[in-house]
């Protein structure tokens, strides 16, 4: 399924333009994709040093007016608040979470948020691994995936994904399936 994710990171031509990037985003990118019908979901990496909550509620808020679902990359790299965001802005999902905190778990849990665990990544990256089992626990529903790209998982083996789910981030087989 398609999705949107313009807001990964500012491109190095719109190097300390940031607010002229997400004009792009919102006034241009958006509106021509949401009217052609190009993607379902709006996606946007809502973390420190990327697009801090204010910038993605602006983005993804854009892109729910347009028919876009918003998804959020949260809480990879620290604990930002983008799992509480995801929860708020009513995401179909928040991926990565390596980060998430009991708040954001809850507020997950009981806005029925999909909790998206990357295990490829952590693993690639040699970088902690979401909370699954707090996850779990916690009641949010969680999915795994490979995320697969040449800079940060190199496998789109779910097999693999599955065995690093129950090796390093304490799921059971089943569960591991089930995700």
């Amino acid at each position: 399924v398609a999705t949107f994710l313009g807001a990964h990171a500012v491109p190095a031509e719109y190097a300390g333009r940031k607010r002229e990037y997400i004009h792009e985003i919102t006034e241009r990118m958006i509106p021509y994709i949401g009217t052609k019908g190009l993607a379902t979901y709006c996606d946007v990496f809502c973390e420190r040093g990327y697009f801090d909550v204010a910038e993605s509620r602006e983005i993804l808020a854009q892109g729910k007016r347009f028919g876009l679902a918003p998804k959020l990359h949260a809480d990879e790299l620290s604990a930002s608040g983008g799992a509480a965001f995801a929860a708020e802005i009513g995401a179909v999902s928040a991926d990565h979470l390596e980060h998430v905190d009991d708040a954001g778990i809850q507020a997950l849990a009981k806005a029925g948020v999909v909790a998206t665990l990357l295990p490829g990544v952590s693993f690639f990256l040699n970088h902690g691994y979401a909370p699954a089992r707090r996850l779990i626990e916690g009641g949010v529903p969680v999915a795994l995936s490979t995320d697969f790209n040449p800079g940060s998982c190199m496998s789109y083996s779910m097999p693999m994904m599955m065995t690093i789910a129950c090796t390093h981030m304490g799921m059971s087989p089943e569960e591991a399936i089930s995700a």
